[in-house]
């Protein structure tokens, strides 16, 4: 990342980037059959809505989106506290092994500690072991005490 880069918050112009990205991790992890995510969508749910749906933190590098950060807050916490679930975390391939993905986790903790949140949470799929890597190496750990479900509605 050049020294131009910038870690800030996404705004609606960015929305046909993200869009990409989002749809480059869909690819990525395999559930490209359901995504349904437009811009259109993206500017709606997290720019135009009073309460957006989710956070978008994003590296610019000269005038580029080079990679995001979607999260949300968990309002209500055992510990009376917010959380913040970290959604998606992708960095363009044309990016990747600048540190960027750890930039935007420092800016996401940042955010976390603002808005005294407990802690971060999010899944990492089990065949993703460089995105298991990366995370260990700054210092998040694996919570074993709970299990995954989903129920489709």
């Amino acid at each position: 990342m050049s020294t131009d880069s910038i870690i800030r918050k996404a705004i609606e112009s960015d929305s046909e980037k993200l869009w990409v990205l989002m749809e480059q991790l869909a690819i990525f992890e395999k559930y490209i059959d359901s995504f349904v995510i437009t811009p259109e969508i993206i500017k709606e749910s997290g720019f135009r809505k009073s309460q957006p749906d989710f956070y978008c933190l994003v590296a610019e590098d000269k005038g580029e989106i080079a990679g995001m950060l979607v999260y949300y807050f968990l309002p209500y916490t055992a510990e009376n506290k917010p959380s913040i679930y970290m959604k998606e975390l992708y960095v363009d391939e044309n990016y990747r092994g600048q540190k960027i993905g750890e930039q935007l986790m420092d800016a996401l903790k940042n955010e976390a500690q603002k808005n005294n949140c407990s802690q971060i949470k999010w899944t990492v799929a089990p065949w993703n072991d460089a995105g298991q890597r990366f995370y260990q190496r700054l210092g998040a750990k694996e919570n074993k005490d709970w299990l995954h479900y989903e129920w489709k509605v």
